[in-house]
């Protein structure tokens, strides 16, 4: 499967980076089997929006809740997005 991303597993986290030139179309609305806290690393111009919300300006340190089977996206911004991810035992 390809994915928009690059990814690397650390311990029980994963580090992915999404290129700021990635095709918009390939950040598609999506939901996780897993609940996962999020946390921004780097970068500027991102957006994070979940069902039936507003998209979020994603800024680095913001930390975000994402509860099992929510359907929710990225929106690409000006420079490359480093999340770390951590996925909950439900």
């Amino acid at each position: 499967m390809v994915t928009p991303y690059s990814e690397i597993i650390k311990g029980r986290k994963r580090v992915r980076t999404f290129d700021s030139s990635v095709d918009r179309e390939e950040l598609v609305w999506h939901r996780d089997r897993q609940t996962r806290t999020v946390k921004v690393v780097e970068g500027q111009g991102w957006k994070f929006q979940m069902d039936n919300q507003l998209p979020q300006h994603l800024s680095k340190g913001d930390v975000l809740y994402i509860p099992k089977e929510t359907y929710h996206r990225v929106i690409a911004g000006d420079s490359k997005l480093v999340v770390e991810i951590e996925e909950h035992e439900d």
